[in-house]
């Protein structure tokens, strides 16, 4: 079967997400150093990466189009990313309990011909105050330790999302509008 799509990308969420296209593509996920630079805000941290992880499976020969994607927490412009600890995932979940916060997604397409389009989706989610017992609960079942800000939406802590102002899929990993333009851009999706 035939592909112009790689996705740049090891998460299924992203998978999943891209899907709803009809496309068929191909994942072949980047290998880069995340780690933010000095004096580097967490929204070009975003950025940066999404572009660099679709540089990176390009830089490897591949002649289709390569889509990267990172999604990222921001509390006060802060960068909460990937909990290295169940001690750093509860301390997330602390700081984001009973406030809100901004989930930021920035994605890169580079099109056959080399040509780079991107855009960034800003979603701003609000927590209820997390009970202590629910938040040790959920450190436990592992699902905050591979996900920025230490939660999922469509997960269990979607419990506690007390509302969004932005795209749910944007907070789930792929925001699909954005996606969309860029893909009907590189004249890769005709809806």
């Amino acid at each position: 079967m035939s592909t112009d799509l790689v996705l740049a990308s090891a998460s299924p969420r992203r998978s999943a997400l891209l899907q709803s296209f009809g496309l068929n593509f191909e994942v072949h996920p980047a290998d880069i150093d995340e780690t933010p630079r000095p004096d580097e805000s967490g929204l070009s941290v975003i950025r940066r990466v999404a572009l660099e992880k679709a540089q990176a499976v390009a830089g490897r020969g591949n002649r289709r189009a390569i889509l990267g994607c990172d999604t990222g927490v921001l509390l006060d412009a802060a960068l909460l990313g990937k909990p290295q600890s169940a001690d750093e995932a509860r301390h997330m979940l602390s700081l984001l309990s009973g406030r809100s916060h901004e989930v930021a997604s920035a994605v890169a397409l580079i099109d056959a011909n080399g040509e780079t389009l991107e855009s960034v989706c800003i979603t701003t989610v609000w927590f209820a105050s997390l009970p202590p017992a629910w938040v040790e609960r959920y450190v436990e079942s592992q699902d905050p330790m591979d996900k920025a800000g230490a939660y999922a939406i469509q997960n269990e802590a979607g419990l506690f999302v007390s509302r969004i102002e932005g795209s749910y899929t944007n907070v789930v990993g792929l925001p699909l509008y954005e996606t969309g333009q860029l893909l009907r851009r590189a004249g890769l999706w005709h809806p």
